[in-house]
């Protein structure tokens, strides 16, 4: 078999080179929590794909769903010829987004593409143009999705300029906010709303409930309840980017539901389709059916085989209750990164929810980022067989994102390399 040498050679004589990757090891199988390389040798997976992976790589429901769409047929394009599990696809999303609601969806490819039709259904509804989204929020990488995203390296160095009627206000970021409540800091970004682009003007509020990029950070309680609120009175769209921490990644099904907050549009993608690509918008269905015939689509969007695969996925959550194993694997995460922390000053905060977990290190008895101690112990963990991420706007975040099938073995095991990396 080809070494993950050569492969590398030839990857610098094909690959473009602004396409990166954590680790240099090449894959050759993955299942569960683990992943093996072309040499053999295994990794315990703490990545997931970036939270995609969540039922297990070549999950068997997935693997025996996609086999058999392949063998009926692998496209006809929605728009021109229907099929079923489109249709059933939308229904599921319909029931298992919050609100009771009537709802409608819509099938994308990427989470960039269901970003950009939810403002495009924004902007529709309301005949309004401003879009509000926060400080180290992370929404894609095409135009409009960059111009959304906060970070500049190495989302949107030099390839501005971007899209227009876009403003951004301060998140609610706990560990960096002086003592501020939710409510406090949703007072502090709406009343720059207000000031300065004025309620009557803004289609949309734009918001991931738990940042992914931006650090994981979890906005102080009331916080999301306040924006709801406030949106509400406004006439203004709240649109929950859902697509890192959608379907059951949190330890519900959604991480708006850990307080109740019902959005007016979610974007979902990551999780949906067991690796599949497949995205999507769901909302209230004035909002989704307020656009004309024609206006959303494209060519590959709710293709059949990732259907499928979606559809086998929300069977498997549901069947081994990922919510609660989402739970569970938080719990053990973070017993054991507090445990750490006790002993380590570098670690500024241990926070998620659910199996959404992120350290922050910063210089010991500062809160002055530390990126280059993330990016080592990070390392370590890859050079020891544990795939790690690391995330932040400062670039000093590591974050755990293991799929919801890992076994506790594979999760001891994994957290035994962490702990040694940070020693």
């Amino acid at each position: 078999m080809t070494s993950s040498a050569e492969l590398h050679r030839r990857r610098g004589a094909a690959v473009a080179r602004g396409v990166g990757s954590v680790i240099s090891s090449y894959v050759d199988t993955a299942s569960g929590g683990t992943i093996v390389d072309v040499e053999g040798r295994e990794w315990i997976d703490f990545a997931a794909g970036i939270a995609v992976t969540s039922v297990g790589n070549s999950a068997p429901r997935v693997v025996e769903a996609v086999r058999a769409q392949v063998e009926r047929f692998t496209h006809t394009c929605f728009m021109v010829a229907p099929y079923e599990s489109y249709v059933a696809v939308c229904e599921q999303l319909n029931a298992l987004t919050p609100g009771t609601f009537e709802k409608r969806s819509a099938l994308f490819n990427s989470g960039a593409e269901a970003v950009e039709n939810a403002v495009k259904v924004a902007r529709h509804a309301t005949g309004r143009q401003a879009v509000v989204v926060f400080d180290h929020a992370y929404h894609g990488r095409t135009n409009l999705t960059m111009a959304l995203t906060a970070k500049n390296m190495p989302y949107k160095h030099r390839f501005g300029p971007f899209a227009g009627e876009i403003h951004r206000v301060p998140m609610s970021y706990p560990l960096r906010d002086g003592g501020l409540s939710g409510a406090e800091a949703a007072t502090r970004a709406l009343d720059l709303v207000d000031k300065q682009v004025g309620a009557e003007n803004v289609a949309a509020v734009l918001i991931e409930p738990i940042q992914g990029e931006g650090g994981f950070v979890v906005p102080a309680a009331g916080f999301l309840p306040a924006l709801r609120q406030w949106a509400t009175a406004a006439g203004v769209v709240l649109v929950a980017d859902e697509i890192q921490t959608g379907f059951c990644r949190t330890g519900d099904w959604f991480a708006c539901d850990h307080e109740g907050v019902v959005p007016d549009l979610v974007t979902l993608a990551k999780g949906i389709a067991g690796g599949l690509p497949l995205a999507a918008v769901t909302g209230r269905a004035e909002l989704m059916d307020a656009v004309h015939v024609g206006g959303l689509g494209g060519t590959y969007g709710g293709n059949p085989i990732a259907c499928a695969a979606a559809l086998a996925s929300i069977d498997t959550m549901r069947e081994l209750d990922l919510s609660a194993a989402a739970r569970r694997i938080g719990s053990v995460l973070t017993d054991r990164l507090h445990a750490v922390a006790a002993r380590d000053p570098r670690i500024a905060e241990v926070r998620g929810r659910g199996a959404m977990v992120a350290v922050e290190l910063v210089r010991p008895g500062t809160l002055v980022p530390d990126p280059a101690a993330a990016s080592a112990v990070s390392a370590a963990c890859h050079a020891a067989g544990l795939l790690t991420l690391t995330c932040g706007t400062y670039g000093n975040v590591l974050r755990l994102l293991p799929p919801l099938v890992i076994s506790d073995d594979e999760l001891a095991r994994g957290l035994d390399i962490l702990d040694a990396a940070f020693g």
